[in-house]
């Protein structure tokens, strides 16, 4: 049950990483708003899932239909045993578990418009095009803000209308830009200039204010237009002399939009380009889901999957539809070749499809909300037509695409029956169970991967915490505390319990290679990563690329989110490429010249390290070193090994030895001589180059021994009666005191230095290095991650049907393109050259397998495990002008 659904108070220990996307203003805006979502198949529980994982006011689910099997290829909170009753009334007890702050009810009459006045937004799915108009139209002139999402298979629409008048008050989400500024002229259009060299990133028509600028206080809030370097501003000739300093801010200034209504846009419609290799496709399809609604207005239900009759008939209609038009959205030519693909595939229901357009859906029911980020104007069309077979010659029959009373029926339809047997024995590798794990996992589960032999493997250390709630959303309250892999696991279980899974809690990297060893990886169909630090990334993309296996790769930002997909031998790997390094700090600036809040905090992170964690560790080794026994603490120095196992001491690298002095040593003698000189000119003293009175003096020297300066030093015994705790900082304990004293040391520097303090939340984000997430952004990437998987299960061959994709909601901007082919590397030789191993010792024996191993373990000095099944050695080539060459490593088998 919701605690309250009307409680204006926060929860930022749930809503943290949330509210580092929208800002508390947007949260409260969206708590007091009621939506409501008509429709509970696939699409309509994604987008309820992620708007009550956001926390609005309450939601009301709409659905008289009852759940069929075609239902359950993407309706996650749908059983088997809930066959024939309400999708709304069941799915209305699941979701409400998500958030308890969110109150959920169901409705199941037939007139919507009724309970639609007490809601701020209405969702339609599955809706026809006259309920779609009619309800558009009460929307529109009642002041209710109208989304209207579709998926028909592998195709997806998107609408909104928010009103005549839609006031946003942020457009693209960014920190509002800030620069130093170093000069301002008195002038009819005053000129700034700033203090770094780097572009400031104004904009022209950025509202800006000043702050600390001395001299000139005149300036504030004057509306510039940009000019690199300098920023024209204001009129100044009347003000004051500029003297130095003064900080300038962009201002976010509220934008107001205006739309169109539903039943108006028909004819005129403006749309959201999604992928610029397909410019001419929205239009096509504007027209060719009008003609779905006429297809299933005339006969009572959607084209037949793969049927050539329903198809052409489509087409028609779609002629017919487009005939009668009379404004922009006429086509001068239909493209029926898409036309009839969209025909084949209406009457399914994917999962991935479902992900990424009620995603997006639930985005723009947000910013419906919440009037944060810029909105879809006004038709979003998409597709994934690359996900069917390649081959010309792989035509799907209605008979293969026919319904079989199996929960797969909704994908069935688009693939066929065969994909759906291959999916099932697939063998895959999830690294990570947070909120994209959790995502694939419910993919996965819907799409039947793994429910026959195959398996599918998920490994995460961490355990879950409150804050993931709000986007991790296969655990609810009472898992905090429980391990990730194993509760994802068995909530996906749930939903089908086909499904086979296994959880682990491990880390992936070198030291758990004796578990994911060759066996493991040979024995993998692919790889998908749900992690969050680049090191793992790179780590497990180098695996992939050693064992030859797909990769699956994505990530997210805020509203910000990418996909990769790694193919053995066609695409480049993920490590190929790599961002620019983050901007760091120089040391001078944190220790003496810090002028922005993330200095202080920065420095304030360092004092927790230096005062908290550095002394107690140094300690911690020391006793440990001390405690051993003195052939140990010798050979520590001396036989140190790196972290491969290889001599520490070799190469470059000589280890030192202590001296014994001695007067006799005409070399120590000068040294000290010198030194002694040296010190003397240094202060004043007179110096002397009297060396036997200098050997005198040294004699009556007496330097401690190396034991008593060791009593100085605390016993093991003594020591031990002190319990040492490092303390690793730790963001998210709110009892800690770990963010009080960052808080406060960096807002005590702050002030030292006249610096704007900063409040804990946003002292948190930069000090703990937050990820801003949102669970929006999840879906709609681990969506598209899906569909990249089908093409994996299915082997395409092509790189044209492979896509990488970038998304930013906030905008909203999407880019897809090819993946980069895999760089290929030509060697010239001739029917003389070759590779020549000599296998043959001086003495005329063969080299042995053992003997192979041997001198690998003594030249690494590390023994080789019985899971290691192979060696590799990379080559080191030179042509016949001493020049590198690149060739493959060897792989050498040895079990």
């Amino acid at each position: 049950m919701a605690k309250n659904g009307n409680d204006a108070e926060i929860d930022e220990g749930l809503y943290s990483r949330q509210l580092y996307v929208l800002g508390h203003e947007a949260m409260k805006r969206m708590q007091i708003s009621n939506i409501l979502i008509s429709g509970l198949r696939g699409l309509g529980v994604e987008i309820a899932k992620n708007v009550i994982l956001g926390g609005v006011k309450s939601v009301t689910l709409h659905d008289q239909g009852v759940a069929e099997w075609k239902d359950l290829s993407s309706q996650f909170y749908l059983r088997e045993e809930d066959l024939g009753k309400n999708r709304a009334e069941v799915s209305q007890l699941r979701l409400a578990e998500l958030n308890s702050y969110v109150p959920v009810t169901s409705f199941t009459e037939s007139r919507l418009t009724g309970v639609c006045v007490f809601d701020q937004v209405v969702v339609l799915t599955n809706s026809s095009l006259d309920e779609q108009i009619r309800i558009g139209d009460f929307c529109h002139s009642n002041g209710i803000k109208l989304i209207v999402a579709d998926t028909r298979g592998l195709f997806g629409q998107l609408f909104c209308d928010f009103g005549e008048e839609m006031t946003m008050f942020d457009v693209n989400g960014e920190q509002p830009l800030s620069a130093m500024i170093s000069m301002i002229t008195k002038d009819s259009a005053g000129v700034v200039t700033c203090l770094d060299e780097a572009r400031h990133g104004f904009e022209s028509g950025d509202f800006v204010t000043f702050t600390e600028v001395q001299g000139m206080t005149e300036l504030n809030g004057c509306d510039p237009s940009q000019k690199p370097p300098s920023l024209f501003i204001c009129d100044t000739s009347s003000f004051s002399d500029y003297v130095r300093g003064g900080i300038v801010t962009q201002v976010k200034m509220p934008k107001t939009v205006a739309f169109k209504s539903l039943s108006s846009s028909m004819a005129e419609p403006e749309f959201m380009v999604t992928d610029f290799a397909k410019f001419d496709r929205p239009g096509q399809l504007h027209m060719g889901f009008q003609a779905l609604h006429a297809f299933e207005k005339k006969h009572s239900r959607l084209p037949k999957p793969w049927s050539q009759s329903d198809a052409d008939e489509l087409v028609a209609l779609a002629e017919e539809v487009n005939a009668a038009q009379s404004g922009s959205a006429k086509q001068e030519q239909l493209d029926q070749a898409i036309i009839k693909k969209l025909s084949c595939v209406a009457a399914g229901d994917l999962a991935p499809i479902n992900a990424f357009i009620g995603g997006l859906a639930a985005q723009e029911a947000m910013k419906a909300c919440t009037g944060k980020f810029m909105p879809i104007m006004q038709w979003l069309y998409f597709d994934a037509v690359e996900c069917l077979p390649e081959a010309e010659d792989a035509v799907l029959t209605e008979e293969e695409c026919a319904p079989r009373n199996c929960r797969y029926d909704s994908q069935i339809a688009v693939f066929g029956s065969k994909l759906q047997e291959l999916l099932a024995k697939q063998r895959y590798f999830l690294v990570g169970a947070g909120a994209i794990g959790c995502e694939l996992l419910k993919n996965f589960a819907m799409m039947g991967l793994a429910s026959g032999e195959g398996e599918v493997i998920v490994t995460d250390m961490d355990t879950i915490e409150k804050s993931n709630l709000n986007r991790q959303f296969l655990f609810r309250p009472w898992d905090v505390t429980k391990m990730k892999s194993e509760t994802a696991a068995a909530a996906v279980k749930q939903m089908n319990p086909s499904i086979r899974i296994t959880g682990h809690q491990n880390r992936v990297g070198t030291d758990t290679e004796k578990v994911y060893d060759d066996d493991f990886f040979e024995s993998l169909d692919g790889v998908a990563n749900a992690l969050d630090n680049v090191d793992a990334r790179m780590y497990m993309d180098r695996r992939c690329v050693y064992y030859c296996k797909p990769l699956l790769e994505s990530g997210t930002l805020g509203t910000k989110g990418n996909v990769q997909v790694v193919i053995p031998f066609l695409t480049e790997s993920y490590s190929s490429s790599q961002d620019p390094p983050e901007k760091s700090i120089p040391i001078c600036t944190l220790k003496n010249f810090p002028n922005a809040i993330e200095h202080t905090l920065q420095w304030a992170r360092d004092e927790f390290e230096g005062l908290f964690k550095q002394p107690a560790e140094n300690a911690l080794q020391y006793m440990t070193l001390v405690s051993s026994p003195r052939t140990t603490r010798k050979f520590a120095m001396r036989g140190a090994l790196t972290s491969s196992g290889a001599p520490f001491w070799s190469g470059p690298k000589r280890c030192p030895h202590p001296l014994e002095f001695s007067t006799n040593n005409d070399l120590h003698m000068d040294y000290i001589m010198a030194a002694a000189n040296l010190f003397a000119q240094s202060y004043g003293l007179p110096g002397s180059t009297e060396r036997s009175a200098l050997t005198k003096l040294l004699q009556d020297i007496k330097v401690p021994e190396l034991e008593e300066l060791k009593t100085l030093l605390p016993s093991t015994e003594a020591a031990s009666q002190f319990k040492l705790c490092p303390i690793d900082f730790e963001k998210d304990d709110e009892t800690n005191f770990h963010m009080d004293f960052i808080v406060a040391a960096s807002n005590l520097r702050a002030e030292n230095y006249d610096i704007p303090p900063a409040d804990r939340h946003k002292s948190k984000l930069i000090a703990g290095k937050i990820i801003p997430a949102i669970a929006t952004t999840t879906a709609a990437v681990v969506g598209l991650v899906c569909l990249e998987l089908l093409k994996i299960v299915q082997g395409h061959k092509k790189l044209e049907s492979f896509k990488n994709g970038f998304m930013n909601l906030a905008l909203p901007f999407f880019a897809f393109s090819e993946p980069i082919a895999a760089p290929k590397h030509k060697i010239d030789w001739t029917l003389w050259d070759r590779f020549e191993v000599k296998g043959i010792q001086p003495n005329g024996e063969e080299m042995t397998l053992r003997q192979m191993t041997e001198i690998v373990t003594k030249v690494s000095k590390k023994k080789l495990g019985k899971h290691v099944k192979a060696l590799v050695f990379e080559l080191c080539c030179n042509d016949e002008t001493e020049e590198d060459v690149e060739v493959p490593y060897v792989r050498y088998t040895i079990r």
